[in-house]
C-alpha cells in the first residue's frame, strides 16, 4: 500500500495533486486544515479499517458512514443510468443535477445538525472548529466527485452538449449562465445553428440603454475599486459632452479626496475643456457641495476608490443612495479583472442604488466572459465601453451583438482540461447545496 501526504491551498487543487500522483483509484484517509492550506493524506491500494471500539463522535461518525454510502449509491446508480438504453432524454444540466431525490444538501445538512447536536457546549470550541472543517472538506470531496461523475455522463450521453459546454468556458463564461445559454438550444440538433442560436441569446441577455446617460443629463457618478478606470472614463464622458454640446452646461466634481493627485488631474482636466471643478470637501455634504450646479445639465461626479471593509466607503455610498439628489450611479469595471475581483466590487458598491456599469480596458483584455456574466447575471446595462486610452475617441455606446463578437474573438485557443470541465460541473453542485446548508 502507498500512502502520501499533500500540501494545497485548498480542497480542490490538493485532490489534483492526488489524481495527478496516484490515479483515480487512490482513497482519502485524512484531511486536515493546515497553515497555508489544506493537508491530504492519500493511499493506493488502501483496505477501509474495521471501525475502532471506542469512537469519539459516534453521532457524527454515524451520519459520516450514512453520507459515504449514499455516495457509493449515487455513483452505483449513475453508472447504471450510462449503460442503460441511450434513448431515453434525460438532461444533465437542469435545474438540479442528476442525483437521486435525497439530494447532497439534504445529506450535507443533516450530517452538519448532527454534528451540531453531539458537539458539547462552547467549552471544546476548537474541537468544534475541527469538525466543521472535517464536513467542509467532506462536501468538497463529494462536490468533486459529483462533478467528474457528471462531466463524463455528459460527454458520454449529449456530446454535441459536451463540446457547446467547452466553447463557452473558453470565452470566459461562468457555469450558471453557460447553464442557461444551453437550456435554450438543448433540442436543437445541427451543431452550426445551436451554436449561432446560444450566441444570439448570449446577445440578448446583455442590456443597454435605451438613451446614452449623457443625452439624459442629470447627475453621474462613477464609483468602483481603484484601478478601474474611473477618473480617465470621466475625462472621456467629460470630453465627449463639451465637444457635442459645449461647456457651459456641464460640470465636474471630485468626491476623491483620498488619492494623491487626484484632485489636480480632475483640476487639469477643468482647465483644458474649460469645465468648472468643484471638490467636495470632508466638512460638507454632497448636497451643499452640488447646490450651486442646479443648473447644469450634466454634472459628472468622480468617486473614491475605497476598499469594501472602509467606513469611509459606507458613508460616500449614502451620500450616493440620496433620494434627493438623483444621482445615476454606473460602476466601472475593468475587463482585465479577475472574476472574483469583479464580484467583489459589486457587492461592495450595489449599495447606493446602481443605473449600469461601463466596461473598460477591453483593448487590454484576454477574454470577456467574465466581466459579460457579471453585467447579465447581476442585470447590469452596460452604459459606455472604454477600449484605450485617448479621450474622447476611445469611448464607444456599446452594442450587444458587438460585445458578443468580441468575445468570442477573445476566446482562449486552447480548449479546457478534462479536470477543469470537472470543476466547472463540480461547481453547479455548490450553490444548492450552500443554500440549504
Amino acid at each position: 500500500m502507498q500512502v502520501k501526504r499533500f500540501f494545497a491551498a485548498d480542497m480542490r487543487q490538493a485532490m489534483k495533486l492526488v489524481r495527478d500522483e496516484l490515479g483515480a483509484d487512490a482513497s482519502i484517509i485524512a484531511n486536515r486544515r493546515v497553515a497555508g492550506g489544506v493537508e491530504l493524506t492519500a493511499a493506493l491500494d488502501y483496505q477501509i479499517p474495521a471501525a475502532p471500539a471506542r469512537q469519539a463522535n459516534p453521532v457524527l461518525e454515524a451520519e459520516l458512514r450514512k453520507t459515504q454510502a449514499r455516495i457509493a449509491s449515487a455513483q452505483a446508480e449513475l453508472a447504471t443510468r450510462e449503460n442503460s438504453d441511450s434513448t431515453k432524454d434525460r438532461q444533465l444540466i437542469g435545474a438540479k443535477p442528476d442525483v437521486p431525490a435525497d439530494s447532497l444538501a439534504a445529506v450535507l445538512k443533516k450530517s452538519q445538525a448532527a454534528a451540531a447536536a453531539a458537539a458539547p457546549a462552547p467549552a471544546n470550541q476548537q474541537a468544534l472548529e475541527a469538525m466543521r472543517f472535517e464536513l467542509h472538506g467532506l462536501r468538497e470531496l463529494i462536490e468533486v466527485q459529483l462533478g467528474s461523475i457528471a462531466w463524463g455522463q455528459m460527454q458520454t450521453q449529449r456530446p454535441q452538449q459536451a463540446n457547446l459546454w467547452r466553447r463557452l468556458q473558453r470565452m470566459g463564461l461562468s457555469a450558471d449562465l453557460s447553464r442557461a445559454l444551453l437550456e435554450r438550444v438543448n433540442k436543437v440538433a445541427e451543431p452550426r445553428q445551436a451554436w449561432r442560436m446560444l450566441l444570439a441569446h448570449l446577445a440578448h441577455a446583455i442590456q443597454t440603454p435605451k438613451q446614452e446617460p449623457l443625452e439624459e443629463g442629470g447627475l453621474i457618478a462613477l464609483v468602483g475599486p481603484a484601478g478601474m478606470g474611473k477618473t480617465t472614463t470621466l475625462a472621456k464622458l467629460a470630453a465627449r459632452y463639451v465637444l457635442k454640446y459645449g461647456a457651459q452646461n456641464v460640470a465636474l466634481v471630485s468626491m476623491d479626496s483620498y488619492r494623491i493627485g487626484a484632485q489636480e488631474q480632475l483640476k487639469t482636466l477643468g482647465r483644458i475643456l474649460n469645465v468648472s471643478v468643484t471638490q467636495v470637501d470632508a466638512s460638507q455634504s454632497l448636497t451643499q457641495a452640488l447646490a450651486p450646479l442646479a443648473r447644469k445639465r450634466v454634472v459628472l461626479l468622480d468617486t473614491a476608490g475605497l476598499p469594501g471593509n472602509d467606513p469611509a466607503l459606507r458613508m460616500q455610498l449614502e451620500s450616493l443612495a440620496s433620494r434627493s439628489l438623483k444621482v445615476k450611479n454606473y460602476l466601472v469595471l475593468a475587463a482585465t479583472s479577475q472574476s472574483q475581483v469583479l464580484k467583489a466590487a459589486y457587492h461592495s458598491y450595489k449599495h447606493c442604488g446602481l443605473a449600469g456599469c461601463i466596461l473598460t480596458k477591453l483593448d487590454e483584455a484576454t477574454s470577456l466572459g467574465e466581466v459579460l456574466s457579471l453585467a447579465i447575471g447581476q442585470r447590469l446595462p452596460v452604459a459606455y465601453v472604454t477600449d484605450g486610452p485617448r479621450i474622447p475617441d476611445d469611448l464607444q455606446v456599446p452594442r450587444s451583438h458587438q460585445l458578443v463578437s468580441r468575445a468570442v474573438g477573445l476566446q482562449s485557443d486552447e480548449a479546457p482540461s478534462e479536470d477543469a470541465m470537472a470543476e466547472v460541473f463540480a461547481g453547479l453542485y455548490q450553490q444548492p447545496a450552500r443554500r440549504a446548508g
